[in-house]
């Protein structure tokens, strides 16, 4: 577990990887609060969090986070290693995975598909509403794997270049 840590240092010691990081944590992290109404822009800035609905605010923040690191790790191994974009699937893969299940309880949303879709939407909808933790969860989970093969194949391609 020694490689995971060294290869975060020597990825975000980089300050654009760490930008990076940060803005696209901060950027699903409000995308997925606004569609999750934990915030409000109208009629002036609001976070609000029901604590009946704490633990999906903090699972939203873990996608964030591991979105963020999981992307800006897959920038520099493609940008600094030069890897194949075949080898990459895993880790996109995880980032979609993750940000979607993250979006689950769409709110206003949800609504749009049950009037555009009819009944399938409302099933989606119903589906995604009474599911949202344990699918949050699953994200999470697979973010963290994907974070784990990640920083395991660049510390192993890493280890081929130097």
């Amino acid at each position: 577990m020694s490689y995971t840590l060294t290869m975060f240092t020597i990825i975000f010691s980089k300050f654009n990887y760490m930008i990076l990081a940060v803005f696209i944590s901060v950027g699903i992290f409000i995308s997925l609060s606004v569609i999750s109404e934990y915030i409000f822009f109208e009629p002036y800035f609001i976070i609000h969090i029901p604590t009946d609905r704490l633990i999906g605010f903090v699972l939203i923040t873990g996608v964030s986070i591991m979105s963020g690191l999981v992307v800006s790790m897959n920038v520099y191994r493609i940008k600094k290693l030069q890897t194949n974009m075949k080898k990459m699937k895993g880790g996109f893969l995880g980032l979609i995975t993750g940000a979607s299940a993250g979006a689950c309880s769409c709110g206003p949303i949800g609504f749009t598909m049950i009037s555009t879709f009819g009944t399938v939407g409302g099933i989606a909808t119903s589906f995604l509403t009474n599911y949202e933790v344990p699918l949050r969860l699953v994200a999470l989970v697979v973010l963290c794997y994907t974070y784990y093969a990640t920083t395991k194949a660049i510390s192993y391609e890493y280890k081929i270049r130097n």
